[in-house]
């Protein structure tokens, strides 16, 4: 995974589970994507909410966290809400997350999910999250 300003654990197993991949991380924008598939169905052959929902958290986590990393802090999510526009059976899906604000102590970052193909957008989130230490 590249990182184009930072050195940020972005490639963990949950995020590998979920399929998503980061393209670009930086302290003002995150983009990435995600190949969606049968592996993220519902038993009803949708693409799970939570697919995007992880996305949203991550992308928003990872982009407030590289913001603040020259201070010794990280940025945890306090609050996330994901909305589902447009249901899925499976594509490939582009994921940008924007800081709408970047205080002292908390973020407000918006992130959208797009249908790489049609530039339909399936889903939209905005994530607050809180400035903290780094562990140690």
């Amino acid at each position: 995974m590249d990182t184009t300003s930072t050195d940020l654990p972005t490639g963990n197993a949950f995020l590998q589970a979920a399929g998503l991949v980061l393209d670009e991380v930086s302290g003002t924008r995150v983009t990435g994507h995600i190949d969606l598939s049968r592996d993220h169905h519902t038993p009803w052959g949708v693409v799970h909410g939570g697919v995007y929902t992880t996305a949203v958290e991550s992308a928003a986590s990872v982009g407030a966290s590289a913001a603040v990393q020259d201070r010794g802090q990280f940025a945890v999510g306090v609050h996330n809400s994901t909305d589902f526009l447009r249901s899925s059976t499976g594509e490939r899906v582009d994921v940008v997350a924007e800081p709408l604000q970047q205080g002292r102590v908390q973020q407000l970052w918006l992130v959208t999910v797009t249908a790489t193909e049609s530039g339909r957008t399936l889903a939209r989130g905005q994530v607050r999250l809180q400035n903290v230490p780094l562990p140690g």
